[in-house]
Parts: structure tokens; sequence; C-alpha cells
């Protein structure tokens, strides 16, 4: 066998090689990991499969290499826990962190749902020691604490659902030439306060709903500004 020839075999018998490791690497049970270790499989290194960790769980996310990889969309949290930044948004210095510390329980079941999200598309590649287990892989009191929080925060929710479901919401349009309009097929439009939303995000918002004309006294209904009291339509800015 020319020399080329066997050298040629030699590469594609380590790559096969390589494969092998790669996909052992895989499918091998979950384990510890620490901080370091877990920053090494950042996607900057590709013959390395890409990690990340959210409240603590670890996930390969390979197959995403595309997102993951320097450049990609979610390259910020490749090797580290950046569980905030899944609802803050912020991918720079102190965003970048595993501390959920001043979210809301609106905030916090968010990252819980993220959570449950790689658990269904990724690879669990085991738990990372810190914030959320401790050294022998077991729940932290603040993983307990988060949880807890997260859970508080999904009762909340079907419960503003369950009760807005009972007042019909306003239909809405915007465009650029006319701009914004609310309006009710039967009913009057008016803003009410969202009083659940104090405990899923800390700050008071309102939506648009439709009353019949025996409830328009009722406290707390706001008329669209430059609106008729008995108008059905109403422009908003």
């Amino acid at each position: 066998m020319a020399r080329g020839a066997r050298f040629l075999l030699v590469l594609a018998l380590l790559a096969a090689l390589l494969a092998v490791v790669l996909q052992l690497y895989r499918h091998r049970k979950p384990r510890l990991w620490m901080v370091e270790e877990l920053s090494v499989y950042n996607g900057t290194n590709e013959e390395l499969p890409i990690l990340l960790a959210i409240l603590g769980s670890v996930f390969d996310v390979t197959k995403g290499r595309s997102h993951y990889s320097p450049g990609g969309g979610y390259h910020h949290f490749a090797g580290r826990d950046a569980s905030r930044a899944f609802v803050s948004g912020n991918f720079t210095g102190d965003g970048l962190t595993d501390s959920l510390q001043g979210l809301s329980s609106s905030e916090v079941n968010s990252v819980v749902d993220w959570r449950k999200f790689y658990f269904e598309r990724y690879i669990f590649a085991g738990k990372l020691i810190g914030r959320y287990y401790d050294s022998e892989g077991n729940p932290t009191k603040y993983l307990k604490g988060v949880e807890v929080k997260a859970k508080r925060g999904a009762q909340l929710l079907e419960k503003q659902k369950s009760d807005e479901a009972k007042i019909p919401g306003c239909n809405s349009k915007w465009s650029q030439q006319e701009g914004g309009e609310v309006w009710c097929d039967a009913g009057y439009p008016r803003l009410v306060r969202r009083p659940g939303d104090i405990a899923l995000t800390g700050q008071v918002s309102q939506r648009c709903a439709c009353f019949q004309e025996n409830e328009l006294d009722k406290a707390g209904l706001v008329v669209y500004e430059g609106c008729d009291y008995l108008s059905q339509s109403c422009k908003v800015n």
C-alpha cells in the first residue's frame, strides 16, 4: 500500500475513533461537574462537546452547535450556568450569573420552564457543584427555594388566567399609518388593573377588557383618554 494511502487510512481510523469516543461521551452516565471543568466546554474547541448549565443541571447541547458556538445567538450560555440571563436578557458582566435573587415568581417560573425545555430537547450530562447542588449532588436549600417560588408563580399565573377569562379582553389592532385601536364586539372597552401582576412581576399593569353598560360603575375601571363613555371602540397611542 502506498505511503499516501496508508496516511489517509490512519486519518480515517483516527476520525472514526474520535467519533466513537464522542458518542460514548454523550451517552455516559450523568456526573458531577466543577465550574472550572464546565468552562472548557464552551464551544470554542470544535473537537469537544458543548455544555451548559441551568439551575445547576448540565446539558450537552452539541447538536445545536451552530447556536452555541462563538457567534451563535446562544453562545453566552455555553460553558457556564447563566440561569438569570434566560429571563433578563442581560448577556454581559453580572448578567451572566446563576443567581436569581430579586427576580419575581413569574420570572423564576420561566427559568424552571427553560430547564424543562433542556431536559426534553438535550442530553442531561449531570449536575454542577455550587449554588444548586452540593459536592454529593444533593439539591441545596437555594434550589428548593427556587422551585417553591416557581411553583407559586405558576399557580398565580393560572389564577390570573382564570380570573381574566371571566371578563373578555378587547380586540386590538395597530398600523403605522392609523396608530392603535381597541374595540369590543359586545360591551365597552375599559382599562383595568391586573392585580396578580404585583405578586407575579412586582409591578402593576393594566389590560383592556370589555364590560357591559350595567358594569361601568365598578371601581377601578378607566375610560381611554379621548374616548366617549359609551363608545365601543377607542383610539390608543
